[in-house]
């Protein structure tokens, strides 16, 4: 499925080269501007505009009512937005760093996930949790985590992990008016990437995948920033005869299978690749649902995975690098795959 998901409507409206970061803070504004029960609350938000400068600006336009700064407890700001939620606001979360969603875990495992179920479908949680994730800014091994997949694992939570500006636009506005509390991860790398963006208001369905470049030798499924480092190795590639297609699941959950599927069918070959360390990520629901598709019969190499190391996020700039996969790393394994005999 190409970015076509915007909706067809705003096609033809203006585009303007924005970041990443600003198509957050477009999408957030613009909800903000026609629900009064959105609210943002997070460490440093106002004035400040959070760690990664998302909010700047928006306590002028909204106010401190809706622009709430929090003490330094995760745990009691995702309590608080769970206990809103239930009363019917629309809270959306900011963790400055999405290694701190393990204090948070409770309220989100235990609370948010499951009060609906518990309640009978009398009571929802339209909560968002946005977060930034991932290595490469030196932040070290506390503040450069990718632990996208113990939230996966969670009945009852959606998992969003966007790949390009305006992809983060659609998908957070979905996610504000979806009556589920959704996790939405914004990798810190991709803040400053810029895309062409339609000014008006559009969403994108979650649980509907990407087609980034199209292909016919093998599949990658990336996920973020891996996205763009598939990318890069299949232009690459394609100068050495090997035609891949690129796949952004865009949503873990819901996960859109039969993209996945349908590219496997085609290619023959398929490659997941996530920053999250490989032992226990995603990659691993991914390549086991390929498994037990009807893409396995399809399939004329085994099914590889790249992740992380199985360490602690270095802070030396080259360990940091050396951890996670590379466009080196993709290329290498997508040609092994090719050529398998």
């Amino acid at each position: 499925m190409q970015s076509s998901a915007v909706n067809s409507s705003n096609n033809k409206e203006t585009t303007r080269s924005i970041t990443f970061a600003e198509a957050v803070r477009e999408a957030l504004s613009q909800e903000m501007r026609e629900d009064q029960d959105v609210f943002i609350l997070g460490e440093d938000i106002g004035v400040y505009g959070g760690a990664f400068g998302v909010t700047r600006g928006m306590i002028e336009e909204f106010g401190p009512e809706r622009i709430r700064n929090t003490p330094i407890s995760e745990a009691a700001i995702t309590g608080a937005a769970i206990g809103s939620a239930l009363t019917g606001m629309k809270p959306v979360v900011e963790l400055q760093f999405s290694d701190f969603i393990t204090i948070a875990m409770d309220q989100l495992a235990n609370q948010a996930a499951k009060l609906r179920y518990m309640y009978g479908g009398k009571g929802n949680v339209p909560m968002v949790l946005r977060t930034p994730s991932g290595s490469g800014t030196g932040a070290a091994a506390q503040h450069s985590q990718s632990l996208e997949a113990w939230v996966a694992h969670v009945p009852g939570l959606k998992v969003v992990q966007p790949s390009t500006a305006s992809d983060a636009k659609g998908l957070l506005k979905a996610a504000i008016a979806d009556p589920n509390p959704v996790i939405f991860y914004e990798h810190k790398l991709l803040y400053k990437t810029e895309e062409h963006v339609p000014e008006a208001a559009y969403t994108i369905p979650l649980g509907e995948a990407d087609v980034k470049r199209e292909g016919t030798d093998v599949t990658i499924v990336a996920t973020a920033v891996m996205v763009h480092k598939a990318l890069e190795a299949a232009e690459k590639l394609a100068e050495e005869g090997i035609d891949v297609e690129v796949i952004d699941p865009r949503t873990l959950v819901p996960l859109d299978e039969q993209t996945i599927v349908d590219s496997v069918k085609k290619t023959g070959k398929v490659i997941v690749v996530h920053e999250a360390v490989k032992r226990g990520g995603y990659g691993g629901e991914i390549a086991s649902m390929i498994a037990e598709s009807e893409a396995f019969d399809y399939l004329d190499a085994p099914v590889r995975r790249l992740g992380a190391l199985p360490i602690p996020v270095p802070y030396n700039p080259a360990l940091e690098r050396a951890m996670v996969p590379q466009v080196d790393d993709i290329m290498q394994v997508a040609r092994d795959s090719v050529h398998r005999r």
